[in-house]
């Protein structure tokens, strides 16, 4: 049952994100309050603040967030964390069949289609930049546990990931975001995969 519901929460939030980057494309981030997403997407205000907090919250909020420490664990490999994000992005980028709908109206899914305003709007950059903190914080522990780095050395290492992966973001972005992300992660991020190298 609590799969089922994580499922049904996982769909939500997509699907509230969704209706949201359609008024955000039409009218311009500024323009656009909770009020106005959550009529759009045939939900009480309170459910987006329930979901996202804010609405940059909103624009930066993933399935990373709300995932335990268990399932986190699972998909980070500690021997390879910079492998694991190129894992994570590639299968972010393959279509998928899952629809986003809202009522009987697909949506197409496309995960990226928010990044832009991580660099062009203030606060949404804000907002990104405190959520990689945290997913640092959260990823450091297992890089110190599995690697023999101190405490000190994971954190950094860690920040070194995150805030790596947000930089290579924007160059996709600068570059007009027409080749796909990983090829930038990949290349940005290849530096730090020497820390992890057995070679």
């Amino acid at each position: 049952m609590a799969g089922l519901r994580e499922q049904w929460r996982r769909s939500a939030m997509r699907t509230i994100q969704e209706r949201a980057l359609d008024l955000f494309d039409e009218r311009g981030f500024d323009a656009v309050t909770i009020e106005e997403i959550a009529a759009a997407a045939e939900i009480s205000p309170s459910s987006v603040y329930r979901y996202f907090g804010t609405k940059e919250g909103l624009l930066v909020a993933d399935e990373f967030d709300i995932m335990s420490s268990e399932a986190l664990g699972s998909i980070l490999d500690p021997t390879d964390p910079v492998g694991s994000l190129l894992q994570a992005v590639h299968r972010y980028e393959t279509p998928t069949d899952e629809p986003v709908t809202h009522g009987s109206q697909p949506y197409e899914r496309s995960p990226w289609r928010r990044v832009r305003y991580f660099f062009t709007e203030p606060s949404v950059r804000m907002a990104v930049c405190a959520t990689l903190d945290r997913a640092a914080h959260r990823v450091a522990p297992l890089l110190a546990s599995e690697n023999g780095l101190s405490s000190s050395q994971a954190r950094v290492a860690a920040n070194a990931i995150a805030f790596g992966y947000f930089a290579a973001l924007e160059s996709w972005f600068d570059d007009g975001g027409t080749h796909p992300i990983s090829d930038y992660v990949e290349e940005g991020l290849r530096p730090l995969r020497r820390i992890w190298s057995t070679d």
